[in-house]
């Protein structure tokens, strides 16, 4: 009769490995979910990783790659965080491509009289994997800025620039797309009304 645990024909010190693997994976992702509803707390916490990396990387004057490779990586997630997940762009494209390749002219679904009706904004990267991809981004720079094996020399101006220069143009791109397919990836001061008289 075959057995349908996988783990039974394991050595006993493996099946006990993966049993503690299992256990800590299990207690990790308890104190993870533990903090999901203390936004602020959580973007604190972070942020004072932060300051302690970058007060690292001042005071000892170096590791200028790693906080720009870790700056690069902040940016992809904030590009990721303010995109929708559902490119309206692209979605123009498909539509113009269909067209072009002698496709029937795609019919647009029936609107509302309003055109102002409510839309939820579905982020690409939601703030929740926005903060876990931050943080542990943070943390393993601030551990690699440990070992001088990471500290290559480099002229840190031209980083900082370059940087500047590639965040402009890319905010700029993307400020561009927003104001072109009308969506804003902020909820600020507006009310939601569900039902009842405006």
């Amino acid at each position: 009769m075959m057995d349908s645990d996988p783990d039974a024909n394991l050595p006993p010190l493996v099946q006990q490995a993966q049993d503690q693997y299992r256990k800590y994976s299990r207690q990790y992702q308890y104190y993870l979910d533990r903090t999901t509803p203390h936004v602020v707390q959580r973007w604190l916490a972070t942020g004072g990783i932060f300051a302690l990396f970058m007060l690292r990387v001042i005071i000892a004057q170096g590791w200028y790659i790693i906080c720009y490779a870790h700056a690069i990586y902040i940016l992809n997630l904030l590009l990721a965080f303010l995109q929708p997940r559902f490119d309206p762009s692209l979605e123009a494209d498909l539509v113009d491509d269909e067209i072009e390749n002698g496709g029937a002219e795609a019919t647009p679904l029936p609107t509302s009289a309003k055109d102002d009706e409510f839309r939820p904004f579905v982020r690409r990267l939601p703030e929740w994997s926005f903060w876990l991809s931050a943080t542990r981004a943070t943390i393993l720079a601030l551990v690699a800025s440990m070992f001088s094996m990471f500290d290559v020399p480099v002229f840190w101006p031209i980083l900082v620039m370059y940087f500047c220069v590639l965040f402009v143009l890319t905010m700029r791109r993307q400020i561009q797309h927003m104001i072109k397919y009308k969506y804003i990836p902020f909820d600020f001061g507006r009310k939601a009304r569900y039902g009842g008289k405006h």
